[in-house]
C-alpha cells in the first residue's frame, strides 16, 4: 500500500505534453517543438511510449517562454540551459539583446522622423514629385535650411515692426514726426533687403516634372501662396500650379 502512494505522489507531479502545455499557457506544438530541438526533452516515458514532464520541466518551459519574449533565440536558450554558469551566460546574453534592441529603436525612430516629414510636406500640396530615396532625402536637408531661412525672415520682421511702432508712438506722444518718417524708410529698406534675400535664397520644385526653377520677380512678388508653396509657372513644362518650396543650393 505504501508503494501505491508513492506511485500516486510521483504520477501527481509528472504532466503530460497537453498538461504542461495547458499550464504554461503555450500550445501543444510548441512543447513538441521545443522537445525536437532538444531544449524541452521529458523526464520519463510512459509505459505506453508517452513523454511525461516534471515541475521542474515546467519551470524551464515557462523560463524558456519568458526568454523568448525577451528576444532570445533558441539556440542561445540551449546555450543558458546547458551552461553550469546559466546566470552568467544569460546576463552576458540579455546585455547584447538590450543594445540590439537599442540600436533598432534609434532606426526606427529616425525611420519615424522621415514619415513625419513627408506626411507634413503631403499636406502642403497634393503631389510630391519624388522620384528617388535621395530625392526624398534631399527635400527633407532642404526642410532644415528653410527653416533656417523663414527664422530669418521672421526675425527682421520683428525688427520692422518695432521701429515703425516705437516711431508712431514718438509722433503721437511727443509730436515729433521725423523719427517715424526715419524708421519707416528703414524699415522699407529692410523689407526689400529681406524680399531680394528670400528670393536669391528659395526655389520650388515644379509637381507635373519635377523641375527646379526660380520664377521671375513679378511673378514671385504677386502669386498666391500658402506657408510652404507657391502658384507659380514652371519654366520647363509650362504648367502652371503650387510648387513645392525648397532650399536654394
Amino acid at each position: 500500500m505504501g508503494y501505491d502512494v508513492a506511485k500516486e505522489v510521483s504520477s501527481m507531479s509528472l504532466y503530460t505534453t497537453g498538461e504542461i502545455a495547458k499550464l504554461a499557457g503555450v500550445s501543444v506544438r510548441t512543447v513538441q517543438f521545443y522537445d525536437r530541438k532538444g531544449i524541452l526533452p521529458p523526464s520519463q516515458l510512459s509505459e505506453g511510449g508517452r513523454r511525461l514532464y516534471s515541475q521542474e520541466d515546467l519551470g524551464k518551459l515557462q523560463r524558456i517562454c519568458l526568454w523568448k519574449t525577451m528576444g532570445l533565440s533558441l539556440d542561445a536558450i540551449k546555450d543558458i540551459l546547458e551552461s553550469p554558469n546559466s546566470d552568467k551566460v544569460l546576463g552576458l546574453l540579455l546585455e547584447q539583446q538590450a543594445k540590439a534592441l537599442e540600436e533598432d529603436i534609434h532606426h526606427r525612430q529616425k525611420q519615424l522622423q522621415s514619415i513625419r516629414a513627408l506626411e507634413e510636406n503631403l499636406k502642403s500640396t497634393e503631389k510630391i514629385p519624388v522620384n528617388s530615396i535621395s530625392d526624398m532625402e534631399q527635400l527633407m536637408k532642404n526642410k532644415r535650411k528653410l527653416r533656417k531661412i523663414h527664422g530669418v525672415m521672421i526675425a527682421w520682421g520683428v525688427i520692422m515692426d518695432l521701429l515703425q511702432i516705437a516711431g508712431l508712438i514718438l509722433w503721437i506722444v511727443r509730436g515729433i514726426w521725423q523719427p517715424f518718417v526715419v524708421c519707416f524708410a528703414v524699415a522699407v529698406v529692410i523689407g526689400v533687403l529681406l524680399t531680394r534675400y528670400y528670393y536669391r535664397n528659395t526655389e520650388y520644385l515644379c509637381t507635373a516634372c519635377s523641375t527646379r526653377f526660380r520664377p521671375k520677380v513679378k511673378e514671385f512678388l504677386f502669386s498666391k501662396h500658402t506657408p510652404k508653396t507657391r502658384k507659380l509657372t514652371c519654366s520647363h513644362c509650362g504648367t502652371k500650379d503650387f510648387c513645392v518650396e525648397v532650399a536654394a543650393p
